[in-house]
């Protein structure tokens, strides 16, 4: 009888159930259920609908059964570095406010009284990015002092999941790290930093490595979706299980995890918290079995994904492509300033930054969307120039995975602009993840390195040489 596994997948705009079972030696994904995602506003923050988002976990679940593929086991993964609280009946505090929110405007400075950013660098490895988990906390420690009075557990979006599945508070990993509060040298919460900070020791629970059981459903939970399961900790942060994926094992490369953001890094086995890390705005994120994600969070397919919506969805994104490498006159942008990260109109924003900074300001479609992917093609060769400063030796290729891995035209870009080979693939990079994640707790693979090797055979990559 075959056995699946089933990742589900949520990312900033949709989530996807997808099962995965091992055929003649290859991975086997189906894709069974899909549902949208996004931030709305409630009282005044751009906040995550989690119980919405639940009952279409549930959704999912329920035609695992109405098609007769019942998963063995199961994980969920999701962005990182937002939370719920809970209190001491596992209700949750407040809003589930998405990282996206201005609330942590100026919390930086709050956090700083206490710790600077260079010392906070050197104890955590974490780059500074204002949305991160140590922020949001001061937020709501200077905004709802009440919700941390009351709170009894911090649970990250994945985890509070696995909670609601199996009524087992289980903190992960990977995850656990973007928080900015987890040290890279113990691999465990920082509780000095923590209470320095005040913020409620109690509400940090143990952390947990994927492969890690966190329980079977409950009772409620498998009347209602007609079986059983047994949930198994992934990788919960998506760039986490994306990179569990990427189909190498030497390490003579930088993968992207092309997606929403693309994160350009390497695999590590050591942090490195220099100075020298921190001014290049690299960051240490936990990965399996403790190897370090290190890389750096560039703005990604979010601006072209706006762009597409402002047109009001009437060109696909292979259309964009295609009339984006149609264009003679270029124009770049700083992918990373923050007036990306959340306006109002992104295609006003990126004319607007064309006109302050003396670049031709792109009007039609293709030059709106060129513009976009030479800037991160361009954002990508810097990276790739800081990571080999950084570590003082050359990287032969660019491993993309994800969905930004079909964008053949930016891949393109980004082998001109690098000078080195890109090879694309695989496309379902997290949900991949996530699930050699589980099959790896199952015995399916004696190693990553098998698993690995396993993605490759089984979806291959797409090459893109240098041009001119």
């Amino acid at each position: 009888m075959k056995q699946y596994y089933l990742a589900i997948d949520i990312g900033a705009s949709s989530g996807r159930h997808i099962l995965g079972s091992l055929e003649n030696g290859k991975i086997e994904l189906e894709e069974i259920y899909r549902f949208e995602n996004g931030l709305t506003k409630k009282d005044g923050e751009l906040c995550w609908d989690v119980p919405k988002l639940f009952a279409e976990i549930k959704n999912g679940l329920k035609k695992c059964k109405e098609i007769g593929k019942i998963p063995s086991t199961m994980g969920i993964d999701t962005w990182a570095v937002d939370f719920v609280l809970l209190d001491k009946a596992g209700n949750v505090l407040g809003n589930t406010v998405g990282y996206r929110d201005s609330r942590t405007t100026g919390m930086d400075d709050k956090v700083y009284e206490t710790i600077s950013l260079e010392d906070l660098y050197a104890r955590t490895g974490i780059q500074k990015q204002i949305f991160n988990s140590i922020y949001q906390l001061m937020a709501v420690k200077e905004k709802h002092p009440e919700y941390l009075e009351a709170a009894e557990t911090l649970l990250m979006i994945p985890d509070y999941f696995h909670y609601l599945l199996t009524g087992n508070a289980m903190t992960e990993y990977t995850n656990a790290t973007t928080t900015q509060l987890v040290s890279p040298v113990t691999k465990d919460w920082d509780f000095e930093l923590i209470e320095k900070l005040g913020y409620p020791k109690k509400i940090f629970g143990e952390i947990s490595l994927p492969g890690t059981v966190v329980g079977s459903f409950t009772k409620e939970i498998e009347e209602e979706v007609g079986f059983s399961c047994t949930v198994v900790l992934p990788a919960t942060h998506d760039t986490g299980s994306a990179v569990l994926s990427v189909p190498a094992n030497d390490d003579n490369y930088i993968y992207i995890s092309s997606g929403t953001w693309s994160l350009m890094g390497l695999e590590k086995m050591q942090a490195d918290c220099s100075a020298a890390s921190m001014a290049a705005n690299l960051t240490n994120e936990g990965g399996y079995e403790y190897r370090f994600r290190y890389l750096k969070n560039i703005m990604g397919l979010w601006m072209i994904q706006n762009v597409k919506k402002e047109l009001n969805n009437q060109y696909s994104f292979a259309e964009l492509c295609d009339m984006a490498s149609e264009e003679t006159t270029h124009s770049y942008v700083d992918v990373n300033d923050n007036c990306f990260l959340a306006p109002e109109n992104m295609i006003e924003a990126i004319q607007t930054y064309c006109k302050e900074h003396g670049e031709p300001v792109p009007q039609t479609p293709g030059q709106i969307a060129d513009c976009v992917y030479r800037s991160l093609a361009a954002s990508y060769a810097d990276t790739v120039k800081e990571l080999e400063s950084l570590t003082e030796r050359t990287y032969e290729r660019i491993h993309i995975v994800g969905g930004g891995s079909n964008a053949a035209y930016l891949n393109q870009l980004t082998a001109n602009s690098t000078r080195r080979p890109v090879y694309a693939g695989p496309t379902e990079a997290t949900a991949i993840g996530n699930l050699l994640a589980q099959m790896l707790h199952a015995g399916e693979f004696s190693s990553v390195s098998a698993a690995r090797t396993c993605v490759f055979s089984s979806f291959g990559v797409k090459e893109f040489l240098p041009q001119q």
